[in-house]
C-alpha cells in the first residue's frame, strides 16, 4: 500500500485542500452542538439573556443585589455602573421606569467588562437563593420570593422589602450563605443571574419575549449558515476526493497496463492473464474506493473524534468517563471484527481472480463446451467457483451485520446513560439541559467517528489486498529488458536472421526445449522450419522476436544482437503473423493498418490481394469498413489468417515470420497466396514454421527440428536424401509421385 502513495503526489494540493475543507466540515458539525445548547440554556431557560449582567437596574433592585455581595465585589460593580435620575430624556424611551424612578446604567458593556460582572452577579443572585431558603426555614414560609422567581408577575414592593431585612443580617449568615452560593457550578449561578436580569429587565418596561425571541432568530440563524457552510465543505470534499481518485486510478491503470506491455513471455507464465485483467480493473477500483472514502471518512473520523473530546472536556469534564468507557466497548467490538474477518478479506480476490479463470474460458472456449456436450460439468464448475465468493462475501456480510446493530446498542446504552446521569446533575443543580443536550451529541459524534473507522476496516483490509497485487506487477521486472546504449541495424546486412549456437529453455525448467541451434537466414530467400509437434518450432521462432530471450548463444538481426538493440527497433524489421490469428475490434482496413497506420489504400488493397483475401472482403457491402467484431468472432479461422498475413504484409518489413499461418487454408489458397508471396517479399527473409511438407517444399532452405535439435539443413531434394526424420514427414504426407 505505501508503494502507491507516490501516485497521490500529483494532487497534493487538491488534498491540502481537501484536508482543509475536512477541518472546515468538523468545526461546523463540532459547533452546531454548542449552539443548540445556547438555545436551550440561554434562549429557553433563560429568556434570551446571554449574561447575569444587567444593562440597566433600578436603583432599588441595584441596591438588592449589592447587598448580597462581599465588600471588594460591591466596589467592582459601584465603578462600573451610572446612576441616573428619573426624567432623564436620554435613556427614557429605552428605559419607560426613569419616568418615575432612578435607574443604574451600566458604563461600558464590552467583553472584558462582562467577564468581570458576570460571576459577581451569579453568586450575588445564587446568594440570594441561599439566604430566601435560610428565612424559608426560619420562618417556616413555603412561599419565599425565590419560588416566584419565575413567575410571569412579581410583586417587585415584596421583593424590595427584603432589602433592610438582608442589611441587618447577622454577617456570618451571609457568609454561609455566600459560601454555599459558591459552591454551586458557575455555570448555573450565572443562569441564576439571568433570571434576576429578566426580572429587572421587566420592571424597567423592557419587551423580555422580545429579546427572547430575537436571540434564539440571532443563533438559529447562525447556526443555519454553519451548517450550509458544512454543508458546502462536504460537498467539496466529494469533489475534490472523486478528482483524485479518478486520477490516481486513471494512472495506476496506466502504469499497469504499460506494465503488462512490456512483459515478456515469461512474465505472462508467471501471471494469468484472468488475474492480469482483475488486477488492471477489479484491485485498482479497490483503491479508487478506498481513496475516496478514505479522504471522506479517514481523515475526517480523528478530527471528528478528536475534536468531540475537545468540546466534551470544554463543556464538561463530569461526565467524560462515559465517553472512555464508549471508546473501550468500541475498541472492542471492531478490534474482535477485524480479527475474525481480516483473513476472508484476504481471500476474496483470489476467488474473484478463480471465477475470472472460469468465466474467460467457458466464453472464450464456448464451442469446445458445445462440441462435446460437457455445459454441465462447466455450470458445476463455474458454481463453484461462485459459491465460494459467495460463501465468503456472506461470512464478511453476517460479521458486519453483527457489528452495525452492536453498535447502535452500544449508542442508545451510552444515551441513556447520559440522560441518567445528567438528569442526577441537573437535579442538584450542576449542570444545565442544554449542557446535557450537547454532551449527548458530542458524545454521538465521538461514536460515529468510531463507527466510520469501522466501516473503512471493511474496504481497508481489501483494498491493502489489491494494492499488494497491483504492486506485485509494478514491480517484476521484465527478464526481457532493451540496452542502456541501443545499436543500430547495419544497412549491408538488413534483413539476415543468424542464429549462433543458440539454447533455450523455459523459466524453472530442468531442460532445454532447443539445444545448440545455428543457422543463418539470408534475403529473398524462404527459411522454413518443420518437425514432429513439440520439437520447439514455434519457440525457435519467438526468439526472433524476443518473445523470449535465448538461455546461451546468439541471435543476430540486420547484422545487430538482438539484445543490442530496442525491442521497438527489432519489432520494426519484422511483420509477425502469430500461429493464432488475432483480430483486434474495428474494421478490416483498421486492422490491416495495425502495423503502419499512414498505409495508403492501395498499400491495404494490394495485401489483401497477396493474401487472397480481397473476394471474401469485397462480398460484404462494407468491404474494407466491415467491423470486426471482438477477437474476429465475425469471421472464419481461414479469413482470420489470411487477415493476419495481410496485417504483416502491409508492413513492408526486412524479415517476415509466419508461424504456422497456412494450416487453416485450402490447398488451391495456399499455393495462389505462396505464389503472390514469393514475389511481393522477393527482397525480404522469409521465415515460415508449417507442419505441411507442401507449404515448404520450395524453400530455399528447409531446417528440421526433432525434439529441440537440428537434425536437418537443405533444400527439399537434398533433405529426401540425408535426413530420415524428413523423409518420415514428408512420407507420411506426399505420395511417392509428390516426393
Amino acid at each position: 500500500m505505501v508503494k502507491l502513495v507516490k501516485y497521490l503526489k500529483p494532487f497534493t494540493v487538491s488534498l491540502i485542500v481537501a484536508i482543509a475543507l475536512l477541518f472546515g466540515q468538523a468545526l461546523a458539525d463540532l459547533n452546531l452542538p454548542n449552539y443548540m445548547s445556547n438555545i436551550v440554556n440561554t434562549g429557553i431557560q433563560q429568556g434570551g439573556i446571554e449574561n447575569a449582567v444587567p444593562e440597566a437596574i433600578s436603583e432599588e433592585g441595584f441596591t438588592l443585589m449589592t447587598s448580597l455581595m462581599e465588600e471588594q465585589d460591591r466596589a467592582v460593580v459601584e465603578k462600573h455602573y451610572t446612576l441616573v435620575h428619573a426624567g432623564d430624556e436620554e435613556y427614557i424611551d429605552k428605559y419607560p421606569l426613569l419616568e418615575s424612578r432612578n435607574v443604574y446604567i451600566l458604563e461600558d458593556s464590552d467583553s472584558s467588562t462582562i467577564d468581570t460582572l458576570n460571576p459577581i452577579f451569579g453568586r450575588a443572585a445564587s446568594t440570594f437563593i441561599q439566604v430566601s431558603k435560610q428565612l424559608a426555614e426560619v420562618s417556616g414560609d413555603q412561599a419565599a420570593p425565590a419560588q416566584e422567581m419565575d413567575m410571569t408577575k412579581i410583586d417587585y414592593d415584596q421583593l424590595y422589602a427584603m432589602i433592610p431585612m438582608l442589611q441587618q443580617l447577622p454577617a456570618e449568615k451571609l457568609d454561609e450563605a455566600i459560601t454555599a452560593a459558591n459552591k454551586m457550578d458557575p455555570s448555573m449561578q450565572i443562569q441564576t443571574g439571568t433570571a434576576f436580569v429578566k426580572l429587572m429587565y421587566g420592571e424597567l418596561g423592557l419587551d423580555t419575549g422580545k429579546i427572547q425571541s430575537m436571540y434564539i432568530l440571532k443563533t438559529g440563524l447562525f447556526m443555519l449558515l454553519i451548517a450550509l457552510g458544512g454543508a458546502a465543505a462536504t460537498v467539496g470534499v466529494g469533489y475534490l476526493s472523486a478528482i483524485i481518485a479518478a486520477g490516481v486510478a486513471k494512472k495506476l491503470r496506466r502504469d499497469v497496463f504499460g506494465k503488462i506491455e512490456s512483459f515478456s513471455h515469461n512474465e505472462f507464465d508467471k501471471f494469468s492473464t484472468s488475474s492480469l485483467i482483475t488486477r488492471t480493473t477489479n484491485d485498482i477500483t479497490q483503491i479508487q474506493m478506498l481513496i475516496i472514502m478514505g479522504i471522506r471518512i479517514l481523515f475526517y473520523a480523528p478530527i471528528l473524534g478528536i475534536g468531540g473530546v475537545i468540546m466534551v472536556l470544554k463543556e464538561n469534564s463530569s461526565m467524560t468517563w462515559i465517553i472512555g468507557l464508549a471508546v473501550l466497548l468500541l475498541i472492542i467490538l471492531i478490534g474482535t471484527v477485524f480479527y475474525v474477518a481480516m483473513p476472508k478479506f484476504k481471500l476474496v480476490q483470489k476467488l474473484i481472480d478463480k471465477l475470472n479463470l472460469v468465466s474467460r474460458e467457458n466464453l472464450s472456449g464456448l464451442m469446445v463446451v458445445r462440441a462435446f456436450s460437457t455445459q454441465d460439468f462447466e455450470k458445476k464448475r463455474f458454481d463453484h467457483a461462485n459459491q465460494d465468493l459467495t460463501k465468503t462475501y456472506l461470512f464478511i456480510s453476517r460479521v458486519m451485520v453483527f457489528m452495525m446493530p452492536a453498535m447502535m446498542l452500544i449508542m442508545n446504552l451510552i444515551t441513556l446513560l447520559i440522560v441518567w446521569v445528567g438528569a442526577n446533575q441537573i437535579a442538584a443543580s450542576a449542570m444545565q439541559v442544554g449542557d446535557m443536550m450537547a454532551f449527548m451529541q458530542y458524545a454521538m459524534q465521538i461514536i460515529m467517528s468510531f463507527l466510520m473507522i469501522s466501516m473503512m476496516f471493511i474496504m481497508v483490509p481489501r483494498a491493502s489486498v489489491s494494492a499488494q497485487r497491483i504492486v506485485e506487477v509494478l514491480s517484476t521486472k521484465p527478464s526481457v529488458e532493451d540496452p542502456a546504449q541501443a545499436k543500430p541495424f547495419k544497412s549491408d546486412k538488413k534483413g539476415v536472421v543468424e542464429f549462433r549456437n543458440v539454447s533455450f529453455h523455459y523459466q524453472d525448467a530442468p531442460e532445454n526445449v532447443l539445444t545448440d541451434i545455428t543457422f543463418t537466414a539470408k534475403p529473398g530467400e524462404t527459411t522454413a522450419f518443420i518437425g514432429s509437434t513439440g520439437s520447439g518450432k514455434s519457440t525457435l521462432i519467438n526468439l526472433i522476436p524476443r518473445f523470449y530471450d535465448a538461455t546461451s548463444g546468439e541471435i543476430f538481426v540486420s547484422g545487430v544482437n538482438v539484445k543490442e538493440v530496442t525491442q521497438h527497433d527489432l519489432h520494426e524489421q519484422i511483420g509477425y503473423v502469430p500461429q493464432k490469428g488475432v483480430l483486434m475490434s474495428g474494421t478490416i482496413a483498421s486492422n490491416l493498418r495495425y502495423g503502419k497506420k499512414e498505409a495508403s489504400d492501395e498499400e491495404v488493397k494490394l495485401a489483401a490481394e497477396i493474401a487472397q483475401a480481397t473476394d471474401f472482403i469485397l462480398k460484404d457491402e462494407d468491404g474494407f469498413e466491415k467491423t470486426i467484431s471482438e477477437g474476429g468472432a465475425n469471421v472464419s479461422g481461414g479469413q482470420k489468417q489470411r487477415l493476419s498475413i495481410a496485417r504483416a504484409l502491409v508492413k513492408k518489413a526486412p524479415i517476415y515470420i509466419f508461424d504456422d499461418s497456412f494450416s487453416a487454408l485450402d490447398y488451391k489458397t495456399d499455393t495462389a497466396l505462396r505464389k503472390a508471396l514469393k514475389k511481393y517479399t522477393e527482397d525480404s527473409t522469409v521465415l515460415i514454421v508449417a507442419q505441411r511438407v507442401s507449404t515448404i517444399r520450395h524453400a530455399e532452405q528447409i531446417i528440421v527440428l526433432d525434439e529441440g535439435k537440428i537434425v536437418g539443413i537443405g533444400t527439399h531434394e537434398e533433405l529426401l536424401q540425408n535426413c530420415p526424420t524428413y523423409l518420415e514427414i514428408a512420407s507420411s504426407q506426399l505420395s511417392k509421385e509428390e516426393l
